[in-house]
This record gives structure tokens, C-alpha cells and sequence, in this order.
């Protein structure tokens, strides 16, 4: 169900817009809070073993014709059961097109390791799509990249087993995740996406003009629901087909792509997140701003989330 119309209530002070002298102090980023937010703490620390996935990653960088923006914040449910973030993101710029590679993936919380599955999934993907841009020059053949990454899985899960072939099933009991993964190509009238999904991680196009999203994939709250089952299908399973997307990114707009962490909340994206996002993704945002204000509160959603963003750039729009 789509949160309700109006505007959000945000609790935050503005972003720096200046240098700050030797002895200013500045105040500390306040949470934001989205409506009725839910309960504060201090997030408890996950196990021993978890170290290599901190509770909140960013990246961002542009290239002459794109700018990037990512990152990924550990939910209130798991900071609060000593859980890892689940989550992750990766991105990369092909040399010799200037296209940006990328992947996002949400990590299924019954596999009993999601977190390196969706760090794997996602690494496996973006090599994969570098390479198949090096060597062709049609559309890329997402099957492939899909496959890459279920037997980036089965790999990982081999290590595990110490040796032991495992089945399908096993390797997911592991290591299930989600995958959005894709290409944004620079071109003179502004840029090409081409994405595909396994599971149910979602990617919209926001118009930055009206503040409308509209989605590349089936939603679970939109108007193009025809599915009644909650039921997702992750890696390490490689359906057929791979359900894909081609869209062209124009000036005006951004390509988003989240898990559901993000997307659940949005909705439709025409209550109080969607106004808060479509309002503060007007220009482009520092990566550390973008983690801050994807950690949001607002109560009952307390998954991690995952928020990727890409934006043709102008003269003006350079940083």
C-alpha cells in the first residue's frame, strides 16, 4: 500500500553550502523522519564474522556525460538483532564507451549467508557486463550475465561445502539473492539503459520536472500488479527468459534502481518518500548526503535499503 499524500515531514538541517572556518563547528545531521517514524537507537554490532559489511556503504563520481550516485544503509531490523546488512551495489565505468555497469542486489534473509551472496552476485554481474561490452557491440545478452552470476554462486558455495557439489537448492539455502543489473550508454540526445531483474527488486525512471516515477518492472503495489503471489524467485535459479528492460534516459530525468527496501515505501511514489526523493534528487546530492537521507525513518519499514541513481549530465550540471 502506498504511504499517504502529503508533504513529508523531515527533520534535518540543510547541506553545507560552504566552507567552514578553523573553529566553526557544524550541527550534526539529524535523523529524518517521514511521517510517523519509528523508534531511535543505537544499532547494536552484528557478529564477530560480519566485519566485512559495514552498516552503511556510498559511492559517487561522474564521468563527462553521466554522474553516479549509490548507497546502501543497513535496516532498523537487523541493526537491532545484530544482523549484517544485507544489501549491496556495485558500479563501474567501461574506458572505451563511457557507459556505467552496474548492479544491485538484495540478499534473501531465509539464505543463511544473503550478504556474500549479494556482494557476489553483484561483482559477478558488472564483470561479466565489462566484458561483454569489450567484446560486442549489440545489446548485451543478459542470460549470460544472469548465468554468470548463478555460477559465481555455485562457486562460492562449492568453497563453503568444502569441495562438495552442492544442487540448486543448496547453493540458494546459501546464498539467494536478488539482481538488478545493467548498462547506462552515453549517446548525443542522452543515454540508453538497458537492465534485467531476477526477484523482485525494482527500477523506475523519475521525471524530475513532475516528481513521477515511472517504473522499468512489475511492482507490487502499482497499477501493473497481475501477479498474487509474494513468492520470488532468486539466484542462484536463472529463469527463462530474463525479464528485461530498454529505456532511453533523457536531461530530464534519472534512472533509479532499488531494493525493496526503498521500493516499499516509495509505492506509487506519489505520497510523503516519493516527494522527499523526487524533491532532493533534483540536483545531484554528495554520496554521503544520499546514505543519510536513505536512512529515513518511518515506521514499519525496517529493511535495509538500496538506492542507485544515474543522471545524464549538461553543461550546467556538472560538478
Amino acid at each position: 500500500m502506498s504511504p499517504p499524500v502529503g508533504p513529508p515531514s523531515v527533520t534535518a538541517p540543510p547541506s553545507p553550502t560552504g566552507p567552514l572556518s578553523a573553529t566553526a563547528s557544524a550541527a550534526p545531521w539529524q535523523r529524518i523522519d517521514v511521517g510517523v517514524a519509528g523508534p531511535e537507537f543505537e544499532a547494536r554490532p552484528p557478529g564477530q564474522y560480519a566485519f566485512d559489511f559495514p552498516d552503511t556503504e556510498c559511492d559517487g563520481w561522474s564521468t563527462p556525460s553521466l554522474c553516479l550516485r549509490f548507497a546502501s544503509v543497513r535496516g532498523a531490523k537487523h541493526r537491532y538483532y545484530r544482523q549484517p546488512r544485507q544489501d549491496a551495489a556495485r558500479a563501474a565505468v567501461h574506458e572505451a564507451t563511457g557507459s556505467i555497469a552496474f548492479a544491485v542486489a538484495d540478499g534473501v534473509s531465509s539464505a543463511a549467508h544473503a550478504e556474500f551472496g549479494a556482494v557476489e552476485a553483484c561483482r559477478a554481474a558488472v564483470e561479466r557486463m565489462l566484458h561483454l561490452l569489450s567484446s560486442s557491440a549489440g545489446e548485451l545478452d543478459f542470460r549470460d550475465v544472469v548465468r554468470h552470476a548463478a555460477e559465481r554462486l555455485r562457486e562460492l558455495a562449492v568453497w563453503r561445502l568444502g569441495g562438495r557439489e552442492p544442487d540448486t537448492d543448496e547453493v540458494a539455502s546459501l546464498y539467494a539473492t536478488t539482481l538488478v543489473a545493467g548498462v547506462v550508454s552515453p549517446g548525443p540526445e542522452g543515454a540508453t539503459v538497458e537492465l534485467c531483474r531476477v526477484g523482485d527488486s525494482v527500477a523506475w525512471l523519475l521525471d524530475r520536472a513532475d516528481g513521477a516515477y515511472r517504473p522499468l518492472f512489475r511492482t507490487k503495489t502499482g497499477s501493473d500488479t497481475v501477479v498474487v503471489s509474494n513468492e520470488v524467485i532468486p539466484l542462484p535459479h536463472v529463469p527463462d527468459p530474463v525479464e528485461q528492460a530498454r529505456e532511453r534516459l533523457n536531461f530530464g530525468q534519472l534512472l533509479l534502481v532499488a531494493t525493496d527496501g526503498f521500493a516499499d515505501p516509495l509505492g506509487d511514489g506519489d505520497g510523503q518518500v516519493g516527494a522527499l526523493f523526487a524533491r532532493s534528487l533534483a540536483l545531484p546530492v554528495s554520496p554521503v548526503w544520499l546514505a543519510h537521507l536513505l536512512d529515513f525513518s518511518r515506521e514499519t519499514f525496517d529493511d535495509d535499503r538500496t538506492l542507485l541513481v544515474i543522471r545524464p549530465r549538461t553543461a550546467e550540471a556538472a560538478l
